[in-house]
């Protein structure tokens, strides 16, 4: 007489089965999802039911229900929300069925309660992603994408072997992301720079500092007058979602000469080498997107050789209850310090020495004839 083969599904979990409700149309919701999330949803649901039925058949020791806190967080990373609803249900099937088998004492308050956090955990992540139409880390590697592009845009042209150019970007709190950037285009010996402010710092600021600066990288060097473009743009923008300030550079290589425009922002300075000292240029404007119309006092002069150009944000110079002309004296003295034993090495030097103390975001643009 022959016997008769095993099961493939343990009795008792069978009969646990056909106690649970919904599992019909469960099935039905599933065969309607698309073939990715589908496969990697059985998967893991077969793994999540394999696990509390290794646990309360076999071993405890080799397959405790703690296993199921790393499918949760997979789910959370990779299937969209309605199906890590699903996933959880069968986590909750997993440990129910553990605790019918083994006893309620097996499945303890500490595990129940890392399960729940992690759940809600990989819900947050699934429902974020779902808003992004991302999956997986793939959101992640978008924002490291645009701060890398960020950071190449921020980068100066080439200049000829007569010129030196530094740049050097600091955000607040160590984030990758922030509220100052530089854009700039060379054609020939024609050279513009501009250093740009949103207000705010860190993340918070990042975002919209993202969308601008690819902007004003498209206006630089397509429009005659950049910074009134800049501020028919941001006035045309619906919503206060806060200032913006500028500064504007044209340089030619070839003379040396060159025209600022300044929008709000703090001014540029400039270092003459036949009197070694600092000068405070006298260019000034209104912030962007303010008025419709926007008006700017230009200043302009040569570049001869040991002379330098300064271009910095506010960061850089504004101290919570300090005044910003105390700030900017104190950023001067530093330079007569520092800079003229190098421009080059010290530029990262001065943004140290100036920011110390305080947290914000700041940009600082040298440009030099050795």
């Amino acid at each position: 007489m022959s016997s008769r083969p095993a099961p493939l599904i343990p009795p008792r979990l069978r009969a646990f089965l056909g106690r649970v409700p919904l599992l019909v149309p469960t099935v039905r919701f599933v065969r309607k999802l698309s073939s990715n999330d589908r496969n990697l949803l059985i998967a893991l649901v077969v793994v999540t039911l394999l696990i509390g039925v290794l646990d309360a058949e076999v071993s405890a020791y080799w397959f405790s229900p703690s296993l199921l806190i790393l499918v949760t967080l997979m789910g959370g990373l990779q299937l969209r929300l309605r199906s890590l609803a699903i996933l959880l249900c069968a986590v909750a099937l997993s440990l129910s069925y553990v605790g019918a088998i083994r006893g309620v004492e097996t499945v303890g308050p500490g595990l129940l309660i890392t399960m729940g956090f992690t759940a809600v955990l990989a819900w947050l992540m699934a429902r974020t992603r779902g808003k992004l139409g991302v999956q997986g880390l793939r959101g992640d590697a978008m924002l490291l994408e645009l701060r890398d592009r960020l950071k190449r845009q921020s980068e100066l042209p080439p200049l000829p072997k007569e010129w030196g150019s530094k740049v050097v970007l600091k955000q607040a709190g160590g984030s990758s992301f922030g509220g100052d950037f530089v854009v700039s285009m060379r054609e020939g010996d024609h050279v513009e720079i501009a250093v740009v402010d949103v207000s705010g710092k860190g993340v918070d600021a990042g975002t919209r500092a993202l969308m601008l600066s690819g902007t004003f990288g498209g206006l630089l060097g397509s429009v005659r007058d950049f910074l009134a473009a800049c501020n028919a743009y941001l006035h045309r923008q619906l919503g206060d979602e806060g200032f913006v300030t500028a500064v504007h550079l044209t340089l030619d290589l070839s003379t040396g000469e060159y025209k600022i425009t300044s929008a709000g922002h703090p001014p540029v300075v400039k270092f003459d080498a036949g009197t070694g000292t600092w000068r405070v240029s006298t260019a000034k404007g209104v912030v962007l997107g303010v008025v419709p119309d926007l008006h700017c006092e230009a200043d302009s002069g040569v570049l001869r050789k040991g002379d330098a150009l300064m271009l910095f944000t506010d960061g850089l110079i504004e101290q919570p209850g300090r005044d910003i002309d105390a700030g900017l004296d104190r950023l001067l003295g530093e330079a007569e310090r520092l800079l003229p034993s190098g421009f080059r090495d010290r530029a990262r030097q001065l943004v140290q020495s100036m920011t110390s103390g305080h947290n914000d975001d700041c940009a600082l643009v040298l440009i030099w004839r050795p």
